[in-house]
């Protein structure tokens, strides 16, 4: 079996203090409902062998958010395996978008288990600008490496 590969966009602005600010998910479902730490994402989602990763980054981050991709250079953040073993590959792109402008996707799953009964969930559930060092304890842990990344780039320091 293949490995699995996901693709995303990290959108970040420079707020007026000087610093820098993210945009990230939280993770919509029953799942996720009632945590908070380490249950946020930058969106992203899997895409194929017949995908390239920057085409699959901008149709998630729009599938996600249901907005259009920011304009702008990307800035490429690598890649990271992660602890079940898909390979993520992130890129940052400096925008302002208004969460409230937000519209998920959604997905379907079976709600509550062995039920029968099939409901739909957002991809996210809510939407908000974090300073790096906010955001870190929400996101999910594997995703944490590109936010250290973004702050290094950003301040020139790779």
């Amino acid at each position: 079996m293949p490995d699995k590969r996901s693709a995303g966009l990290l959108v970040f602005r420079r707020p007026p203090d000087g610093g820098v600010e993210v945009l990230i998910g939280h993770m919509g479902g029953p799942f996720w409902a009632s945590r908070e730490e380490a249950a946020w994402s930058i969106p992203k989602g899997e895409y194929g062998p017949e995908e390239a990763p920057e085409a699959a980054a901008r149709r998630e981050f729009q599938e996600e958010l249901g907005l259009a991709v920011p304009e702008g250079p990307w800035l490429d953040l690598g890649e990271s395996r992660q602890r079940g073993g898909k390979t993520v590959t992130v890129w940052a792109v400096e925008g302002t978008l208004d969460p409230a402008s937000v519209v998920p996707g959604t997905f379907t799953l079976e709600w509550p288990p062995r039920s029968g009964v099939r409901r739909e969930f957002p991809e996210v559930d809510r939407v908000g600008w974090f300073a790096p060092e906010a955001a870190a304890p929400l996101l999910v842990q594997g995703q944490r490496v590109f936010l250290e990344r973004l702050v290094a780039r950003l301040e020139g320091r790779t």
